[in-house]
């Protein structure tokens, strides 16, 4: 293991590699340690159910990984990345048999929504035309907007509720289902102010870039991420347990973790600090069950075939209602699902013939509920016989998945409750990367601009430390 690196990097999640991946590229020497025998935080692939069946241990579907300028800057598809896209990036199946579906096209979506049609166009054609703008702002450095006017349009219908916007605009129950689904990404109850953010950004993704994934699994990001890290003389140390007595020595430290983890990493901490970071306040878990199958879910539906990703939760009042009772501490019994059927579009996942899918629904941080049940009859309400199809599956608990990876607190995959801007801001500083101890810099999903495997946390921090702590070694 290399001495006195310039910068040592604690977890080789998406954020953790990105922000090794800038230093590197910088002409910094830089370590990684990770806690367990292969890199990945929650970006990982495995044999979950049978041998042969793949399966995305957490994130699946990447809409803001094509997104993200960190991917645009390095040839990661040199180095074994490829991008799985689709026409038809989410289905919305709905009881009368028929189904919402968010095409890649602005057009083809409206002409499903009838009378909802220009509406629709009105609140989202003009933001997928100033995607590019709109990344800029969304995905960079807290600070004020580079392209205002761009963002000023999209923080007035970001502000307000998932359940305000789509019954004030939306006349009929397809446009509010379809927004419904897209704002339950956030994990927030759909009547509070701010949640729309989420559901508009999905929206925009969907048709600016698509929703894809990674041919193989997640863990090929990740691999490629970390291919390109060594060449780049970066060095990677799994296996590597961290404690204060542990963290090899350099100049700057980087720690891909939650808030509440961080004292237990680093010991000179104000005793201010030190509370806020005790006290970062986590949102709700997901449980999680991914499932082999002996053929393709059969939906009722048949243009759900052709999507990623489904929604599961039927109309905008009945999602509503469940995403609500999990922030009252209670479980729908019919919650809202989301679902990914990655090897119909990926022939790796599974062996020649048969299919995996991958499913999760929210619930109360750190349940033990048993939600397993209520999912699958979600997934049989809309596709009959969907039963019948399972080979095996593999069920992971909020707790399950904390212990897989420490940065799903209570099973939060989002790295804290929403709205995450205000709450990494108010949490960490002026500065959401920095800390009061010198040179330490936290770079999980926790800091801005937050949850998804887009690596920019990563890549924000590393630059705060190239302009304080770390120069590029040709300055």
């Amino acid at each position: 293991m290399r001495e006195n690196p310039d910068a040592v990097v604690v977890g080789s999640g998406p954020n953790g590699l990105a922000a090794a991946v800038t230093l590197a590229r910088a002409g910094r020497s830089v370590l990684v340690v990770e806690g367990k025998d292969t890199v990945g935080g929650s970006s990982r692939t495995a044999e979950l159910t049978l041998p042969g069946f793949l399966h995305d241990v957490g994130a699946a579907v990447h809409p803001l990984g094509i997104a993200a300028p960190f991917f645009r800057m390095a040839p990661f598809d040199q180095y074994g990345l490829e991008w799985i896209n689709h026409h038809i990036p989410v289905a919305h199946p709905l009881d009368d048999g028929s189904a919402v579906l968010l095409h890649r096209s602005v057009e083809e979506t409206a002409a499903t929504l009838g009378r909802d049609a220009s509406r629709y166009r009105k609140l989202v054609g003009p933001l997928v035309g100033l995607w590019d703008r709109l990344a800029a702002d969304l995905l960079g450095p807290p600070g004020i907007p580079r392209h205002p006017t761009a963002f000023a349009r999209f923080a007035l219908y970001a502000a307000r509720s998932v359940k305000g916007l789509a019954e004030g605009l939306f006349r009929d129950e397809r446009a509010r289902a379809l927004f419904a689904g897209m704002g339950c990404h956030s994990a927030m109850p759909l009547d509070r102010p701010g949640s729309s953010a989420v559901g508009l950004v999905m929206c925009i993704t969907g048709h600016a870039l698509g929703w894809p994934i990674a041919r193989g699994g997640s863990q090929r990001i990740v691999e490629a991420m970390a291919r390109y890290l060594r060449s780049l003389e970066g060095e990677i140390v799994t296996n590597f347990h961290v404690d204060s007595h542990s963290l090899p020595q350099a100049r700057a430290l980087f720690l891909d973790v939650t808030p509440r983890q961080v004292p237990g990493i680093v010991a000179q901490l104000p005793a201010r600090y030190r509370r806020r970071l005790e006290t970062f306040r986590h949102g709700p878990g997901v449980f999680k069950v991914d499932w082999a199958l002996d053929a393709p879910i059969p939906w009722r539906a048949a243009e759900c075939a052709r999507a990623g990703t489904l929604h599961l939760g039927g109309t905008l009042e009945e999602i509503a209602s469940a995403e609500r009772a999990v922030w009252e501490r209670g479980y729908a019994e019919r919650p809202f699902v989301l679902l990914a059927q990655q090897s119909l579009f990926d022939a790796t996942r599974a062996p020649e013939g048969k299919h995996t899918a991958w499913a999760y629904c929210h619930v109360p941080n750190g349940s033990t509920f048993d939600m397993t049940d209520r999912i699958e009859a979600q997934v049989e309400r809309f596709a009959p016989g969907f039963r019948d199809r399972i080979l095996g599956r593999n069920v992971m608990s909020p707790i399950d998945l904390e212990l897989y990876n420490p940065n799903c607190v209570g099973g939060d995959i989002l790295g804290g409750a929403q709205s995450l801007w205000r709450l990494a801001l108010s949490a960490l500083g002026r500065c959401p990367y920095t800390t009061p101890a010198r040179g330490v810099y936290i770079c999980s999903s926790s800091t801005p601009p937050g949850p998804g495997v887009h690596g920019m946390c990563g890549y924000h921090a590393a630059n705060a430390a190239l302009q304080r702590d770390l120069k590029p070694a040709s300055a």
